[in-house]
């Protein structure tokens, strides 16, 4: 089986590569920040898990697909990353975060999305 994440090196993937993953459903994308942070701004397709709740939830995750977790900078989802890939999962932390998404231009939902402070 290919990798989905094939030149990625660590922890970490890119928006694009993330984008990708949404598009082509070979990743889940968890999008760890606060309620009121994903309110403001959120990539399509993602799923809301605050980081607080991802080890009650961590079980309600798909050990078959790769899991990608974002949060503003991409420090909550190198910690989440981090956490997942040691209880065995397939996991990675989209480098730089929502801030990162929204300045390459990437869509923010809903319309006029923006990201918010934490």
């Amino acid at each position: 089986m290919t990798p989905v994440f094939p030149a990625s090196d660590g922890l970490e993937v890119t928006p694009e590569q993330t984008q990708q993953a949404l598009a082509d459903g070979s990743a889940v994308v968890i999008d760890v920040r606060e309620a009121y942070e994903r309110d403001a701004g959120y990539a399509d397709g993602t799923r809301h898990i605050p980081v607080t709740e991802l080890s009650a939830q961590a079980g309600s995750l798909d050990n078959d697909k790769p899991v990608v977790f974002v949060c503003r900078v991409g420090g909550r989802s190198l910690m989440a990353a981090q956490a997942l890939r040691a209880s065995g999962y397939d996991a990675w932390s989209m480098a730089g975060g929502m801030v990162r998404w929204d300045a390459e231009g990437r869509t923010l939902l809903p319309e006029g999305g923006t990201v918010a402070d934490h």
